[in-house]
């Protein structure tokens, strides 16, 4: 996993690089200075060597300020390197998410992949920024300074082959038991991302129904459980520096008895056990530094894991069928289409779906809530894959299109309409980037828009607000389908697009679609038999089965589901 996280490195690989150099430069300078100090005390001091003394001092102050450059050194490319790995995972994760169809979507919360963008992404950087001093100088650290202190008495330095294995045991016993609760304390934050964006999202309904207080409650819970999860983990966690402690003032009271005793009896010297008792500091300071290492290791593999999971996502819609070909008239056949979400799921959603839809035609679709008529239409864009059967448009089937061309070629109103930050013609230009104002205008006239625009402070240029929150439900509809006919898509697919909008306003688009856009097959999901009666049959949908095809006059004389639809309208709606 460790590879596969610094595989991302790419072209801040030069700072990992740099940074290790500084680190290990600095801790060689580091070492030296206790043996030049030992030096002053057993040499100059002893012997009153004043030049001498000046001498090794200017040396170890050469030493000092070298280590204090390497230091700032390897903390600046440290957090380039971490801060670069961040936003390399960050743009990886997003990629991703874009080839994702809908039924991978469906495999994560929407929290949760946020969460895995965010907070997974930052334990990463933060633990190569904040870790890769220690990571590097505490092993270089340790083998020097053991070394030197093995040159230094042998003997004494035995005490190291029992304070190690009784670390490692410590250490081992705190990772294994705190990795899980890092993934629990994870998978908490998902949990109050979650809470945190239905509230946001939904903050007029929650207004609306005066649910503030349940509302609070709601987080109250979740964030409860993220401060229990997260005093879990970093409870155990914090033992690690108890144990360490123990295991560094043992070591320091068993070197200071040991040496006191060969002192005594001449085979030590003060300054040997004086720069032996720096030596051991800085082995002692090195285990801490790598038991923090493994810590921050445990954590951020953790999050690791998580970022993994959506970059190894399997994408459900490929494009190894794919030939170098685009849609051209707009005819869609659903040939003996079976569908459901997930492979295991024992009943289908869509069950021997055959239909036939000519180009340049207009087809109503009508069927009770729940009778999958927005999953049927979303086959044709393959933003779901059909699980038996084919959809084939010109003939040939959608696989064998590539996505660009396939999407580009079908516009999708989808059922819930959605607006971007940014202005009004930022949001139209979605439709086509490369659109003139002519082409604006056009579309906004044949989607109804034209007739509110006027009205906003600045025409086009007019900020839309997050979500489109400055314009009502049916000019947002509006704004949706207009910025989809500036597509010039071959299929037009208007899944209740019009629901919020007065019926004569409808009928107006109705008109203009007909009238401007008449090669453009158009599929007109609805559950208004107003907004479908004119088309040129309709198709009525009821448990995801096709019930029945033909024209209103047709339906109303022998399909009994469209006739109770129809009846269920007709009081006080004039069709």
């Amino acid at each position: 996993m460790l590879r596969r996280i610094f595989s991302y490195m790419g072209e801040y690989k030069k700072y990992l690089y740099l940074a290790v150099i500084c680190i290990t430069g600095e801790s060689v300078f580091e070492l030296v200075i206790p043996l030049i100090m030992a030096n002053i005390l057993d040499i100059g001091v002893a012997n009153q060597d004043k030049v001498y003394i000046f001498q090794q001092g200017g040396i170890m102050l050469v030493c000092a300020l070298l280590a204090l450059v390497l230091g700032i050194g390897s903390a600046r490319f440290s957090a380039r390197c971490g801060q670069g790995v961040g936003a390399n995972l960050r743009e990886a994760e997003y990629a991703k998410f874009q080839e994702f169809s809908f039924a991978n979507v469906d495999h994560f919360q929407l929290s949760s992949l946020v969460t895995r963008m965010t907070s997974d992404v930052t334990n990463i950087q933060n633990t190569i920024s904040g870790g890769m001093r220690p990571a590097c100088r505490g092993p270089v650290m340790l083998v020097l300074a053991t070394a030197v202190a093995f040159s230094i008495n042998h003997r004494l330095a035995i005490v190291f082959f029992i304070a190690l294995p009784v670390l490692a045991v410590f250490l081992y016993a705190i990772i294994s038991h705190v990795r899980p609760l890092y993934a629990k304390m994870q998978s908490a934050i998902d949990l109050v991302n979650r809470i945190i964006q239905e509230n946001l999202t939904a903050v007029r309904v929650v207004k609306a129904y005066v649910r503030g207080e349940y509302e609070i409650e709601k987080f109250e819970k979740v964030n409860t459980n993220l401060k229990t999860q997260s005093e879990k983990a970093f409870k155990l966690a914090s033992t690690n520096m108890a144990a360490m402690q123990l295991v560094m003032y043992g070591t320091i009271l068993a070197i200071l008895w040991f040496g006191g005793r060969m002192i005594q009896v001449g085979n030590m010297q003060v300054g040997e056990l004086t720069g032996f008792l720096s030596y051991v500091l800085q082995i002692l300071n090195s285990l801490m530094m790598i038991s923090n290492i493994f810590m921050m290791m445990t954590r951020s593999l953790a999050s690791g894991k998580r970022i993994l999971e959506v970059i190894d996502e399997e994408i459900d819609i490929r494009e190894d069928k794919a030939e170098d070909i685009e849609v051209i008239r707009g005819e869609i056949v659903f040939d003996h289409v079976y569908f459901k979400y997930k492979k295991e799921a024992p009943e289908y959603v869509l069950s021997d779906i055959h239909l036939k839809i000519p180009a340049g035609s207009t087809v109503g679709i009508v069927g009770q809530t729940g009778s999958a008529k927005t999953t049927l239409v979303q086959l044709i864009p393959r933003l779901y894959e059909v699980t038996e059967g084919a959809v084939r448009i010109d003939g040939k089937a959608v696989d064998q299109y590539p996505l660009m061309h396939l999407r580009d070629a079908v516009a999708v109103v989808l059922q819930k309409n959605t607006l971007f930050s940014g202005t009004l013609r930022e949001n139209l230009l979605w439709g086509n980037p490369n659109a003139t104002q002519e082409e604006l205008d056009e579309a906004c006239r044949i989607a109804g828009v034209d007739e509110f625009l006027g009205r906003l402070e600045k025409g086009y240029d007019t900020e839309m607000g997050q979500g489109g929150v400055n314009v009502s439900g049916g000019q947002k509809q509006r704004i949706c389908i207009a910025r989809a006919i500036l597509k010039k898509p071959k299929v037009l697919i208007l899944d209740d697009s019009t629901s919020a909008v007065d019926t004569a306003t409808e009928a107006r688009i109705r008109s203009q679609l007909a009238e401007f856009l008449p090669h453009m097959t158009k599929i007109v999901i609805a559950q208004r038999i107003s907004s479908v009666r004119h088309a040129d049959f309709i198709v009525v949908l009821d448990d995801g089965r096709i019930q029945g095809t033909g024209t209103h006059e047709e339906l109303l004389e022998n399909n009994h589901i469209y006739q109770e639809i129809y009846e269920s309208q007709k009081e006080g709606v004039e069709l």
